[in-house]
């Protein structure tokens, strides 16, 4: 594996690969190698050596780092400041069994935690970056501050893009003050159907919850709890979390007893839910990640029981993680489910045999598949950036 040690040398690499049509497998730490469609290239070049914090600025809420700079260095720095990185960019370490995650594999994967119910996705937090095409051209786009795109935005594209139009080389964030407290609302023992249902109520009170999950049992026991239980967090100054939890609590009344859970045992709980922790995924599995509108959560995550698929459920609903055998036919069961509720889904993780085997995202309407066509031949024309890893052949 190639790591340049600087963007120039990481261009002039992508600029020899491009003359010679040379496929280029891209990745940090290579931590999320087993997502998506394996990738055929005759090489790998990692962007690990590109590290560093090179601007922040707390005052100005502002960020700014190399792309092979690890994520837990990140965290460290912003939290030493008082604040924290708005998406809650999950840990792979659980599913992938590598860490840590650079901030740029990160953007690539556009992954987000918990709070992206509340405060958006990781691409919503991004105010710039730096990149460099499949023909060996660095491109800049953003600034230091939100309202800064006139035309194409570039950081919405290649955020996201996994890698398969430019290699993110400097990454500009937005962050925000970290909560002085976190406490959880819990209710126990409801089915998935009643248990969304709090939850909504939940996301539409006056009390800022800024995370909604629903774990059934066996995802339940997996971070201890004895059944099946709903989770509301609210994160803010410690006597406005005490008040607000208390009040949540009492306006959910109707869907049972609560528990609050405090700030010791709910910063472990979502950070467990962040990384999927709760999903009962072994090494051979595979892991699917299913969006739908909330209500149709519970469908899909009990439809699949009969599959042979397990899973939970995150933002209020939307986003249902389910992990199971790595086969054509739990897969097929997977994106039916999906289709039928008018969702959408992604094979997450597999083994190579299947994800080389299906289509890991949906295929695009043939106009949109158009779009995506040009848009990969003006960035990257020969093709040599992670080819393959969304479709076969591009």
């Amino acid at each position: 594996m190639s790591a340049p040690a600087d963007e120039s040398a990481l261009a002039a690499a992508i600029a020899t690969a491009a003359a010679a049509g040379e496929p280029l497998a891209i990745a940090g730490n290579g931590t999320k190698r087993a997502m998506l469609r394996p990738v055929q290239a005759a090489r790998a070049l990692s962007t690990a050596n590109l590290r560093g914090i090179t601007l922040y600025a707390p005052k100005e809420l502002v960020l700014r780092a190399r792309a092979g700079t690890p994520l837990p260095e990140i965290e460290a720095a912003v939290a030493a400041q008082g604040q924290h990185l708005i998406a809650e960019p999950p840990d792979p370490a659980a599913l992938f069994g590598a860490g840590p995650a650079t901030l740029g594999g990160i953007v690539a994967a556009n992954l987000s935690g918990p709070r992206r119910v509340a405060w958006g996705a990781m691409r919503d937090h991004v105010l710039g970056l730096r990149a460099v095409n499949g023909s060996g051209e660095i491109l800049r786009a953003g600034g230091r501050v939100l309202k800064n795109v006139t035309g194409l935005d570039l950081c919405k594209l290649l955020t996201g893009s996994h890698g398969t139009l430019a290699v993110i080389t400097e990454v500009t964030l937005k962050v925000l003050p970290a909560p002085e407290a976190v406490g959880t609302v819990a209710l126990a023992g409801l089915d998935a159907a009643r248990g969304v249902a709090a939850l909504a109520a939940a996301l539409g009170s006056p009390y800022g919850v800024s995370a909604a999950a629903y774990l059934p049992a066996e995802a339940a026991a997996r971070v201890g709890f004895a059944h099946a239980v709903a989770l509301a967090r609210i994160e803010e100054f410690a006597p406005s979390v005490a008040y607000r939890t208390d009040r949540l609590r009492a306006d959910l009344a109707a869907f049972g007893p609560a528990e609050i859970l405090d700030d010791a045992a709910s910063r472990p709980l979502w950070r467990a839910v962040r990384d999927a922790v709760p999903l009962a995924a072994g090494p051979a599995d595979a892991v699917w990640r299913v969006s739908v509108r909330p209500s149709a959560g519970p469908a899909v995550l009990d439809g699949l029981a009969v599959a042979g698929l397990a899973g939970f459920l995150d933002w209020g609903g939307g986003l249902v993680w389910l992990a199971g055998p790595a086969t054509v036919a739990a897969h097929a069961a997977v994106c039916a489910a999906a289709s039928a509720q008018g969702g959408t889904w992604t094979l997450f993780r597999s083994p190579e045999p299947l994800a080389a085997a299906v289509a890991v995202i949906p295929p695009e309407a043939p106009a949109l598949a158009s779009i995506t066509r040009r848009v990969k031949a003006a960035f990257d024309p020969r093709g040599i950036l992670n080819p393959g890893r969304l479709y076969p052949g591009l």
